[in-house]
């Protein structure tokens, strides 16, 4: 089974944190937190897999007065070094979180980091995870799954690595409702909550393996046992019996105080 995320190159990271002070320089703002999400942050990345950077960052206190809303998404085409960098303002991120987006959560809890400046990235998880309306988080999940079974449920051959983005978020759906709280990122991680079936497991440990070997996991000869259990999970998933337990005006309020300090602060 996949296993902690491994360590960041020196000079990858280096050169992340390069891009990310060309970005502060470029387009006026600056970078609260940056981490990797993928692959490579769920613990089973490929020998050529991008490294998925992803960032918060805010805009000087006047940009968020102006009556029409300018673009609150910053994002840098794959460089030669397969960095794939994109950013969400904070504005729209506390948005986001405020609908749930299990996206965000991952950020926020990501094992791999690039730099964070002063505490916005905790506070952030802690409101997600205090007001998290479970329900919602499930649906999320839910609609994740369908989207990428539907786009490879048919066909003698399937891109074996989707197999991955179909299974994860139905594994977060067991959590949801085995644990009631917000789901890990690691892959390894959400099996505590559910065990595989021997054949599931022999299944994946041998896709996860070729994956971690294969510079470029291309299309394969469908995995019945796998296909079955995405369908199996798909039948009996229902996000309306799980609690929901947000406070809307409670994380609303939360969230704007929240919005509010940081906007404030003089950060180093």
């Amino acid at each position: 089974m996949p296993e902690a995320a491994p360590a960041i190159p020196d000079a990858i990271r280096r050169h992340v944190e390069a891009r990310l002070k060309d970005v502060e320089a470029h387009d006026g703002v600056e970078v609260l937190f940056a981490i990797e999400s993928g692959s490579r942050a769920w613990g089973f990345a490929s020998p050529d897999s991008d490294y998925d950077v992803r960032f918060v960052y805010r805009h000087p206190h006047d940009w968020y007065l102006s009556l029409h809303e300018a673009r609150d998404v910053i994002e840098r085409d794959i460089d030669e070094r397969e960095i794939d960098l994109a950013g969400w303002d904070l504005r729209k991120a506390l948005r986001l979180l405020l609908k749930w987006n299990p996206a965000l959560h991952e950020w926020l809890v990501s094992p791999i980091t690039y730099g964070v400046v002063g505490a916005c990235r905790e506070e952030m998880l802690a409101l997600y995870e205090a007001h998290a309306d479970l329900r919602a988080v499930g649906y999320h999940y839910l609609s994740i799954a369908k989207t990428q079974w539907n786009r490879m449920s048919t066909g003698a051959d399937v891109p074996l690595k989707k197999y991955f983005y179909a299974i994860r978020p139905l594994m977060a759906l067991h959590w949801l409702s085995a644990r009631s709280t917000v789901p890990p990122m690691n892959f390894a991680a959400l099996l505590e909550a559910e065990p595989w079936p021997r054949d599931m497991d022999c299944a994946v440990a041998e896709l996860i393996a070729l994956k971690r070997e294969t510079p470029e996991l291309g299309s394969g000869p469908r995995v019945g046992v796998i296909d079955r259990w995405i369908e199996s999970r798909l039948e009996v998933a229902d996000p309306a019996k799980l609690a929901n337990c947000g406070n809307v005006q409670a994380a609303r309020s939360a969230a704007n105080e929240l919005f509010l300090t940081i906007l404030r602060e003089n950060r180093p």
